[in-house]
């Protein structure tokens, strides 16, 4: 498995930022607008030097979301349908539902 970066402000080994940083504040996202793993959307806003682009409803198979326990990759559609990693069952922050419009084209 390989290592991905993930970028942000104060990023720990599981992905946590300073702006989210409880024990179920573990995943990261890939931007699509530059293809690069950031910890959330305030730090891709504050590191990136350029504004986001949300993923667009076809390409939700994509693998774009990065578990900041075991490293799994998830597709999009695989996050938004669960509450925990289907590779090491960790629990997600199920208030991150509440932000899937920042990166996500659900129209």
């Amino acid at each position: 498995m390989s290592e991905h970066q993930v970028k942000g402000r104060e990023v720990d080994a599981n992905t946590r930022c300073a702006h989210y940083h409880s024990e179920v504040d573990i995943i990261a996202i890939k931007f699509y607008c530059c293809s690069e793993y950031y910890a959330c959307y305030y730090c891709h806003k504050e590191c990136a030097g350029h504004p986001a682009e949300k993923w667009p409803k076809t390409k939700q198979d994509e693998t774009a979301i990065l578990c900041g326990s075991c490293k799994y990759e998830l597709s999009i559609n695989e996050y938004i349908h669960t509450s925990s990693c289907p590779k090491c069952h960790h629990p997600f922050n199920e208030g991150c539902s509440s932000h899937f419009h920042l990166y996500f084209d659900m129209t």
